[in-house]
């Protein structure tokens, strides 16, 4: 292991769904400083969601200058940076500069975002294949991840899909930028495009049977022929370049990059503390998405449930990620379904609150116990699948349902509905525990990380709803962490990722579920959460041709 010096730190770069942001942590995983910066969206119908490469990188450049700033630490200090970020669809000409993936025509909107749903279709269609690929994304691939995607480009827009000369993930797009090495994460292509990580292949019959023979004839230069263990030094670091729009010293080491929520999951389920192993903890990533992430000596094949993965979170481990396609804005697109909403916001404003805290905080004035804290959402039951089930059902086509709903459109009203979301977000987590049980995953911990989980009121619902003590970390940032510690093991501070989860993080609190009426009052709960599924997919699959 190099020797570093104590003046010497590392920094985590996250780009979310909303923005952008850095920070700054010591050798013992310590915060020093951060800096967040929003980033822009292009919203259209039919579920398309786009961003700029360009506007997200200038938002990354913002945060990690501020970061400096605030921090006190000058380029020199920084002695290794880490990237994570969303899995979006980045596009690149030939000469690498941005090129459009929108019906507009726009070059500047050349990130296709990974909530966007317009391959639906071309995902229906590669499911109905059945090819043995698909067995390592649970029997089923989704809309969110990039083959569908380039398929549809393909399809609607083959200028872009034949003009491009790199289609990459986000993160991959980052580290490209810092450093100008177009090597890709094995995390974001084995677990986003059907790469074979415990083989170290692409499966070229799997692209010409879905029709991309394109990429599979060209050796798949385009979408990555030379694939990295997360971690590993990148070229010659940072380039001049780089280093000049980011305030950083040129050659600073940055290291293979990873999806935000296996970012999350690094800087989580290795923390010291509590019992078990990074195999007996589910990570429970819970921002604008949720994302699972289970850890496994052996690949495990759970339906429903990507994965396995293996060596796209920790080197050495096969992953099972699972999750819900919308959870912090699922809750934030429901509160505001309320007569109430409009209020609660105006008195939020006053305390310089979002309205979510607001909310939190009222319920938190009441000083109440788990079981009457779920009382309090009377007879609503919540199912938040606005933008589909990702796990363990894999039906993106899946909807919301609410069921209880009365004529109160008072505050108490909309609390009520807050809190039976939150449930039903737990009762969605308590489904996908369950059926990687039934497959021989069994965790015994969950760890949170994730903003719209800060509260803890929100741990403890959680916690009772899904059925299983929930934990939180000492740091407060575990995403930039987790990215951080990839930092840490490309500059040689840290021998190996396992050790930098360990070195880097430590548990905080444990939220234990709670027993008795509670937890009867849960199951009871549960059950008519999984009632109205099936009345849902009732609905949806009628025949009304």
């Amino acid at each position: 292991m190099a020797e570093l010096q104590q003046d010497q730190f590392f920094l985590g770069v996250d780009v979310g769904t909303g923005s952008a942001r850095a920070g700054i942590f010591g050798r013992d995983g310590t915060l020093l400083a951060h800096a967040k910066r929003d980033i822009a969206m292009f919203r259209d119908e039919g579920y398309i969601a786009e961003q700029s490469s360009e506007d997200i990188w200038q938002a990354v450049c913002h945060c990690v200058r501020q970061a400096l700033t605030q921090g006190g630490v000058s380029p020199q200090a920084i002695a290794g940076i880490g990237f994570d970020a969303t899995c979006s669809l980045v596009v690149l000409d030939r000469d690498h500069a941005p090129l459009t993936v929108s019906r507009s025509g726009d070059n500047t909107r050349n990130i296709i975002v990974w909530m966007d749903h317009r391959a639906t279709d071309q995902a229906q269609r590669i499911n109905a294949t059945g090819h043995d690929v698909l067995s390592y994304v649970g029997g089923i691939i989704s809309p969110e991840m990039q083959t569908p995607k380039l398929l549809w480009l393909k399809e609607n827009l083959p200028e872009t899909y034949h003009g491009a000369g790199a289609f990459l993930d986000l993160p991959d797009y980052l580290t490209w930028r810092a450093t100008g090495d177009l090597a890709r994460s094995r995390c974001t292509v084995t677990c986003k495009w059907t790469y074979l990580g415990h083989e170290d292949r692409w499966d070229g019959d799997y692209f010409r049977q879905i029709g991309l023979s394109e990429l599979a004839d060209e050796g798949f230069q385009r979408i990555g022929n030379r694939i990295l263990d997360v971690g590993t030094a990148l070229g010659s670091g940072l380039s001049d370049e780089a280093a000049a729009e980011l305030g950083l010293q040129a050659g600073t080491p940055v290291a293979v990059s990873v999806i935000d929520a296996h970012a999350a999951g690094i800087g989580t389920v290795g923390a010291r503390g509590g019992h078990g192993d990074a195999t007996a903890r589910l990570g429970y990533v819970f921002g604008t998405s949720a994302c699972t992430m289970s850890s496994t000596t052996e690949g495990k094949f759970v339906p429903g449930v990507w994965g396995p993965y293996f060596a796209a979170m920790i080197p050495g481990l096969w992953l099972n990620e699972g999750g819900q396609s919308a959870a912090g804005e699922a809750i934030a697109h429901l509160v505001k379904c309320h007569p109430a909403y409009p209020d609660a916001r105006a008195r939020a404003e006053e305390r310089g609150q979002h309205v979510l805290a607001y909310l939190l905080d009222e319920i938190a004035a009441l000083d109440l116990d788990s079981t009457a804290l779920i009382a309090l959402a009377r007879q609503l039951v919540v199912v938040p699948e606005f933008l589909g089930n990702r796990a363990p059902f894999a039906e993106p086509d899946a909807r919301a349902v609410i069921a209880g709903m009365d004529l109160d459109d008072s505050l108490n009203g909309l609390i009520a509905l807050y809190v039976a979301g939150i449930s039903g977000l737990g009762y969605g987590l308590r489904q996908i525990l369950d059926v990687q049980r039934e497959h021989g995953v069994a965790p015994e911990l969950v760890v949170i990380s994730g903003g719209a989980g800060a509260h803890p009121l929100v741990k403890q619902l959680l916690a009772d709803s899904c059925g299983l003590p929930l934990a939180e970390t000492a740091c407060e940032e575990p995403v930039l962490l987790g990215s951080a510690m990839l930092g840490a093991v490309a500059a040689g501070a840290c021998d190996s990722v396992s050790q930098a989860m360990h070195d880097m993080s430590r548990l905080g609190r444990i939220f234990a579920p709670t027993q008795g009426r509670c937890a009867a009052h849960h199951l009871h709960r549960f059950k008519a959460f999984e009632a109205l599924q099936t009345a849902a997919r009732l609905i949806r699959h009628e025949d009304i041709s």
